[in-house]
């Protein structure tokens, strides 16, 4: 059955159609990844502003984005940590560059953007290990970034948003990082045991016709996780964790054309029944990259919007405008 789309996705979905709907798998990896920063740019959102400077952390780079005016930027801060989504096997710096800038612009807040190794060259846990130590760079490296960090949001799309929520639940009491002050996953990939997968009803019905479908989500994981290893594991499939207490709040958002949209539900289902203050936005007529494609998809920009008001909000900041920020 032909699935709906929304009137204002259609500009990003339109080109992929024409192309013959060739998803990721049917590509090699390096010219996968070199698509995907394509189009990132392509349909992303266009700012100038805020300034930013690359790091090299160990074995990834990671990005700052100082949004702040000179006079106030040795002054502490809550912070935005960010990870990006590509199926741990694409993505960069740049395929997320438009979104975590906007993110830093509308917030005022510092952004710190982590390219965290990929797969196949490096299988899991490699991404997750790098996370944590961007976490902690973040955190005690003020010699580095020049940043006094006193709290910080999580955040991330699909790989990123599994990234996001496995640290939320790692970190969340623990004193030798910055305060998680909240937490925001973007159609998060929360389960990838093939029970998960077989239950799923998102993955049964996005087989085809969109950038991302289920044959696409098994070849992510096949390429990302070794063979033999449990799926089920926490830093893996969140959703099967024990979650801890006093977890950080979560704003979750789905999008209805898209195979994670039943677990992304599930999870944000979960968090709430474990007392954890959930805000959750599921979205029809979507498919998922709609935050990365937010330059050509209205609706994506108004949600950056909506997530960065959330995230300001667990900041303890008022929300400002785009056009506020480049006054």
């Amino acid at each position: 059955m032909e699935r709906r789309i929304a009137q204002d996705a259609w500009r990003a979905l339109k080109p992929f159609r024409d192309a013959g709907s060739q998803s990721f798998e049917s590509f090699p990896i390096p010219e996968v990844r070199k698509n995907y920063i394509s189009s990132s740019s392509k349909n992303g959102l266009q700012d100038q502003d805020p300034e930013f400077t690359d790091y090299a952390v160990a074995d990834f780079q990671v990005r700052v984005y100082e949004p702040r005016p000179a006079q106030h930027r040795e002054e502490a801060t809550p912070a935005i940590l960010f990870f990006h989504g590509g199926g741990w096997l694409m993505g960069n710096l740049e395929t997320h560059h438009s979104l975590v800038r906007r993110l830093s612009l509308l917030t005022g807040l510092p952004a710190v953007a982590v390219d965290y190794r990929l797969a196949p060259e490096h299988l899991y846990p490699a991404a997750i290990e790098d996370c944590r130590e961007a976490l902690r760079w973040l955190s005690d490296a003020q010699e580095s970034h020049q940043l006094t960090v006193e709290s910080v949001c999580l955040i991330g799309d699909s790989a990123g948003g599994q990234l996001t929520a496995i640290l939320a639940n790692e970190f969340s009491q623990d004193d030798s990082v910055a305060d998680i002050n909240s937490q925001v996953l973007l159609y998060p990939i929360t389960d990838i045991t093939t029970e998960g997968i077989e239950r799923s009803a998102s993955y049964q019905r996005i087989t085809g016709g969109f950038p991302l479908t289920a044959h696409t989500m098994r070849w992510f994981i096949e390429t990302y996780v070794p063979e033999g290893q449990d799926r089920s594991a926490a830093d893996l499939s969140p959703l099967r964790a024990e979650l801890p207490e006093n977890l950080p709040p979560a704003y979750v958002v789905t999008v209805d054309n898209d195979p994670l949209a039943d677990e992304g539900g599930q999870y944000a289902l979960a968090l709430a029944q474990h007392g954890c203050d959930v805000t959750y936005r599921h979205l029809a007529g979507y498919h998922h990259g709609l935050f990365t494609s937010a330059g050509v998809i209205p609706r994506g920009e108004e949600m950056t919007t909506e997530v960065a008001e959330f995230i300001r909000k667990h900041s303890g900041q008022k929300a400002r405008t785009v056009k506020e920020n480049h006054a």
